[in-house]
């Protein structure tokens, strides 16, 4: 597996990232990355109902949309994603939630997944996770809240818009990071290089042309919201 800790924290570059390596790559692939403050919606989300505007742009929190279903999530850079792709038939997403829980019990977290491939601890969610196929390739990415500013998570996803015509809501859940369950404080720096030693492979820096594939994705992508 390909290994890629990414040093990029543009979401719209992360973003076309994720896209690039799903459609254009034939590897299987495992990135790191993390994005600057930012709400990322689901496919078919509508960001009206999702996101507080108000709050997001007197913050200068940027809005993007990813190829995958799901709800909205808050990323700074306090939280760690994790991206999983693989050419394969059998449509196992549980499978990469597993690696995930294993991981975190390395670190003394013992997380418990919920019905739509999230992660609890005591009861307090600390990662969603989001699914999309494309031809016999698999991208499953999960979000991991290791020390977010938890206020600001609040504000930005608490919408004061409401449309019953939007089929697609994300479901709110109680969070925590992953920070205040540890039983010896850790910086997110360790935290990070504790994920990329247990997922450890080939690893793999962007080149040049990669990154002017992933920019073009980036400036053609009608999918992303700039405000």
């Amino acid at each position: 597996m390909t290994c890629i800790n990414s040093i990029y924290t543009d979401p719209y570059f992360n973003i076309a990232t994720e896209k690039y390596l799903l459609q254009c790559s034939a590897e299987d692939v495992f990135m790191m990355w993390q994005n600057e403050p930012s709400v990322i919606i689901g496919k078919h989300q509508d960001v009206r109902t999702e996101v507080n505007m108000d709050f997001a742009n007197k913050h200068r929190i940027k809005i993007g949309r990813r190829i995958s279903g799901g709800g909205a999530v808050y990323h700074d850079l306090g939280n760690v994603n994790l991206t999983f792709i693989e050419n394969s038939r059998k449509r196992d997403f549980n499978k990469y939630l597993q690696m995930i829980i294993g991981f975190l019990a390395t670190i003394g977290i013992q997380a418990q997944p919920d019905k739509r491939l999230g992660l609890t601890v005591n009861g307090l969610k600390i990662s969603g996770s989001a699914q999309y196929i494309y031809k016999d390739r698999t991208l499953f990415h999960a979000s991991l809240l290791f020390s977010t500013d938890l206020l600001v998570l609040e504000k930005v996803l608490d919408s004061p818009v409401a449309d019953p015509r939007i089929y697609v809501r994300s479901v709110k859940s109680p969070v925590t990071n992953i920070c205040e369950h540890l039983s010896v404080p850790m910086r997110i720096d360790e935290f990070k290089q504790k994920i990329t030693n247990y997922f450890s492979g080939e690893n793999y820096l962007l080149n040049k042309q990669d990154i002017i594939e992933i920019e073009r994705l980036k400036m053609n992508d009608n999918d992303n919201i700039r405000y």
